[in-house]
């Protein structure tokens, strides 16, 4: 099919024409990756509106729970919600599990629900290489909510913000020394902390790490000005706390459109992962040159005896410019 018709299909409905779309755009084969950029151009031309939800969270912490209820939540109060849940790979084999549907039996099975579970494929920040472009084709698709669920809190998992209008991150009550279970880096992206399962019988524990995380917030500069970042509590297990998250959400939506930040963060957000993508196609360009390897191995073997690395990366570009010329002309 070609753009077109892809889009018609997907605005019909046909969650199977979706999957496939979402199978393409996350393809690795480079004769597929032209019609891929071209549908997700028309796609965000086409999702006009909708928001783009980030929930990450330390591992136990209930994000599948979580979202499956809040999913719910949206849903009846009239919501089409799509979930892109990032699931790790092996560095070994590649593979992964993808169970997330298995999670969410409840919300998979709605008919206003789609889950797609994606492998992470080796990229850093719990998000998969491609999550950016499905979110938006999930719009045009008319999911006019679409949670984005990460691996989970590490060192390098802030880069779902750079995708979503809204970072929500979930922690635990009871996990020790709450300050050391999260990044700073996470604290300073974050637009909302979520203690969840507060369900739990230990009630100190809860409300010694709402005020443990409340202190360490207001000590840091807002993201936005007029924002600051709420701790709240909640328990996706009973469903509780749920509609004051919806509710937090709604009130910093309205506050950066007010403000015109909601459209200057969305464009920021593009040029950045355009800039990301640009730099992967001239990467892939550079090691399909057929002396890649070469180069690269003779540039190791110099390191190894002290060499300079900027000369031979200079003359490696200089050679790949010079070899692609004489091959068009």
């Amino acid at each position: 099919m070609n753009e077109a018709e892809w889009l018609e299909a997907i605005q019909a409905g046909n969650r199977r024409a979706l999957a496939r779309a979402i199978t393409l755009i996350e393809s690795t084969r480079p004769d597929q990756r032209h019609q891929a950029v071209n549908l997700v151009a028309q796609a965000r031309r086409m999702a006009t509106s909708g928001i783009r939800i980030g929930i990450s969270g330390v591992p136990g912490v209930g994000k599948s729970t979580f979202i499956e209820r809040f999913g719910l939540l949206l849903i009846e109060k009239g919501h089409k919600v799509a979930v892109l849940a990032v699931d790790p790979s092996s560095r070994i084999s590649g593979g992964s599990i993808l169970g997330d549907k298995v999670r969410m039996p409840d919300l998979s099975a709605h008919a206003n629900a789609f889950i797609r579970p994606s492998p992470s494929a080796g990229s850093l920040g719990g998000v998969a290489r491609r999550t950016h472009e499905n979110a938006a084709l999930l719009h045009a698709a008319g999911y006019d909510v679409v949670l984005i669920e990460t691996v989970g809190v590490g060192q390098s998992e802030i880069e779902v913000a750079k995708m979503v209008d809204f970072f929500l991150v979930l922690m635990l009550p009871n996990a020790g020394d709450e300050m050391q279970g999260i990044k700073r880096g996470i604290l300073e992206m974050a637009d909302c902390l979520v203690v969840n399962k507060i369900d739990q019988p230990d009630a100190a524990a809860v409300n010694r790490a709402l005020n443990d995380y409340r202190s360490a917030l207001s000590l840091m500069r807002p993201r936005f000005q007029g924002w600051q970042v709420p701790v709240l509590p909640a328990s996706g297990l009973q469903g509780t706390g749920l509609e004051e998250v919806w509710s937090t959400i709604q009130k910093h939506r309205d506050l950066l459109q007010k403000s015109g930040l909601w459209q200057q963060q969305r464009s920021d957000q593009a040029a950045y992962w355009f800039g990301q993508d640009w730099a992967t196609a001239l990467l892939e360009a550079l090691q399909a040159h057929p002396e890649y390897g070469d180069f690269q191995q003779q540039a190791f073997a110099a390191m190894q005896n002290g060499g300079s690395f900027s000369d031979w990366i200079e003359a490696f570009l200089g050679h790949f410019c010079q070899t692609d010329h004489r091959a068009k002309s």
